[in-house]
């Protein structure tokens, strides 16, 4: 059995976040990762064209902005060095291929009990700590709903978490399924190497460049949201015009209000909206059955 002060769950960037702030504070502490690497979903479950969307000051961790130096949109390969940097900075030690099966908080003890599977050497540990931090992320877990006709499915299907190229669905016909910015992003990559790309769009969804998204967050610091949703539409507008011609609606309620209230995220555009007015790309507005393609990428929504 170890005992520290806290126990974090999750060595993603949230975790080691909260790693560096402790150490930082002299605070003892243990993180369990389930994974045998940090930021595992970057490392192993990114697709090969992704790049943070976001601009870097907005994706620093604490006590460690990016350096001037550093691009507006970092690449992925950028990230995973800045963070490997970070828990170099922070003497960071995760206890990797820890599977947490149970935490239970002992009343009478005030503390918390965490059992974890210990994966590698196959026995379980426990871990008692004073504070519990659960740092597992949102978008950790991959879903695909059942559609009718998805078990009768004879092609491929293949959740965005395990996405990496297009380029072995040249000449496929493929639909995607959901328009969040993996999606959109996922879409973009396999009409780009060949496919014959559908997407479902079924809701409301806002689509902004990435130096809008920037300009929006940077205004944020000085301006109430509801201004800077009304300015950002405006520009939207401006750079794509009308969209409900090709399918595509906008929320009634705007881009930064929706992800303050209800968590959803605008769609970043990296060039799909061009492909999808050419006719590149085809959308379809809704999906209730499986398809006769060769493949069908389910998307969780962001």
């Amino acid at each position: 059995m170890e005992e520290a002060t806290v126990v974090i769950v999750g060595g993603g960037p949230g975790g080691l976040a909260i790693s560096a702030c402790l150490s930082e504070k002299c605070i003892s502490h243990i993180i369990l990762e389930k994974e045998d690497c940090s930021v595992s979903l970057w490392r192993k479950n990114a697709y090969d064209r992704v790049n943070l969307h976001l601009a870097s000051e907005f994706c620093s961790l604490p006590l460690m902005p990016h350096p001037p130096s550093a691009p507006t949109f970092l690449s992925k390969a950028d990230f995973l060095q800045y963070i490997d940097t970070y828990i170099a900075r922070f003497n960071i030690n995760p206890l990797y291929s820890r599977f947490v099966e149970s935490a239970k908080y002992d009343q009478v003890g005030n503390k918390w009990r965490v059992e974890a599977k210990n994966t590698r050497e196959d026995k379980v540990e426990v871990y008692v700590a004073k504070f519990l931090v659960i740092a597992t992320g949102e978008n950790s877990e991959g879903y695909i709903p059942n559609v009718p006709g998805l078990g009768s499915f004879e092609g491929e299907i293949v959740h965005s978490k395990y996405y990496k190229s297009g380029s072995k669905y040249e000449s496929k016909e493929v639909l995607v399924v959901g328009c969040g910015n993996s999606g959109m992003e996922i879409a973009y990559d396999l009409q780009d190497f060949g496919a014959r790309t559908s997407i479902v769009i079924r809701n409301p969804v806002h689509v902004l460049t990435k130096e809008l998204v920037h300009q929006g967050m940077s205004a944020l610091k000085h301006l109430s949201v509801d201004v800077v949703d009304t300015m950002v539409t405006f520009l939207a507008d401006t750079e794509y015009g009308d969209l409900s011609k090709y399918g595509i609606y906008r929320p009634k309620k705007g881009p930064f209000y929706l992800k303050g209230v209800i968590g959803r995220s605008p769609v970043i555009d990296v060039g799909t909206i061009a492909k999808i007015k050419d006719g590149a790309i085809k959308v379809l507005t809704s999906y209730n059955h499986a398809c006769n393609c060769y493949a069908v990428l389910k998307i969780k929504d962001s």
